[in-house]
């Protein structure tokens, strides 16, 4: 059952959304005019409060900037075609932001209070939900650790905070994906199941050398052997083989859970499509390209929805992918979501909060 919380709201003094160009929307640039705050603090989470977008104060001691206790979410809101505002899968990112939190020692927040938080905010900056086709408001819940303490030991007190931003689309075009044999991501034993911001910070480096070489993304593999792929710098992977779709498992705890990815398998079954989780080897991706089984590679992610992967970059070669009018199910799913957050089509597996 959904929880209920009376939240304060502070309204901005003067809203900025008269100055957005909705036309030119890039990812992560523009920010609505409100967030929401809730301290973590004497063993409790405090009240929530909505409040004005604008810089927080911090200590310079603030645990987190020294000793990384940090994670996020991130997760769109929609307009329907009848005018509804939607989000998609929440307590799947409620669920996942658990695990992150306790992984990495820090409060966690009750699945029904992070969906509803969520929604407060989202209905309170309803009107910053771009009308145009493919654009969204995204949503980006994250918690860090606020002790004044040079020490390495979980903080006492943490700050949860949410802001939106309306969003255009994160790639325009087709990727393209290296192969990552040095580099690693996540290791067993880990925090590669985590949404823990360092994860991100250390993929920064090995990113920036395969966009040296023209690839927009690493594809990165098992940091053991490198044998084994197991999930890209924004998204999950997914591969049609033989007319069957083959991801790598989530049975490792080097690779995140994905909302979008897990929704793509449930679709796939649903549709009556063979499906395999399963460990997947660079080998047998390399293979399937020569012998031309492999007819469809994409990621899957919530900023990326659906991101085709035009090809995939192998130590000094390129594995060259099908036309992206040729990918019957990547199409078929990434149209499928993006009718469903619109409210074109009905939502049988009750994906869709309505706020």
């Amino acid at each position: 059952m959904q929880q209920t919380v009376s939240i304060k709201v502070t309204p901005t003094s003067k809203s900025k959304i008269e100055s957005v160009d909705w036309e030119n929307l890039p990812f992560g640039k523009v920010f609505s005019d409100h967030m929401l705050v809730m301290d973590y603090k004497d063993g409790a989470w405090q009240e929530a409060e909505i409040v004005p977008f604008g810089p927080i104060e911090m200590h310079p001691a603030m645990s987190a900037i020294h000793y990384g206790q940090s994670i996020f979410e991130g997760m769109k809101a929609n307009r329907t075609v009848d005018g509804d505002v939607v989000i998609f899968r929440p307590d799947m990112n409620a669920k996942r932001f658990i695990e992150s939190c306790e992984r990495m020692c820090m409060p966690t927040i009750p699945e029904d209070l992070f969906t509803e938080l969520v929604r407060k905010l989202v209905e309170v900056e309803k009107d910053w939900i771009p009308s145009k086709e493919g654009y969204s408001l995204y949503i980006r819940p994250f918690l860090f650790a606020t002790d004044e303490f040079i020490g390495i030991k979980p903080s006492e007190t943490y700050r949860f905070m949410i802001f939106t931003c309306p969003v255009g689309a994160y790639y325009s075009e087709p990727v393209n994906v290296l192969i990552e044999e040095f580099y690693t991501r996540a290791s067993e034993g880990g925090v590669g199941r985590a949404k823990v911001a360092g994860n991100y910070g250390a993929s920064l480096f090995p990113a920036r050398k395969g966009q040296a070489r023209g690839y927009h993304q690493l594809l990165w593999t098992d940091g053991k052997t490198h044998s084994y792929v197991e999930e890209s710098g924004t998204m999950n992977v997914c591969f049609v083989i033989d007319g069957k779709l083959v991801t790598p498992s989530e049975d490792s705890d080097t690779i995140l859970r994905g909302v979008t990815k897990r929704s793509v398998v449930e679709l796939a079954k649903h549709w009556g499509m063979p499906v395999e989780e399963r460990k997947v080897t660079v080998a047998e991706i390399v293979e399937a390209n020569k012998n031309g089984s492999l007819t469809e590679a994409f990621g899957a992610g919530t900023a990326a929805t659906i991101a085709h992967i035009a090809k995939i970059g192998y130590r000094d070669t390129d594995l060259v992918l099908p036309s992206i009018e040729s990918r019957d199910f990547s199409n078929k799913v990434h149209a499928y979501l993006d009718d469903m957050k619109a409210g074109k089509v009905e939502d049988p597996f009750g994906w869709i909060l309505k706020v």
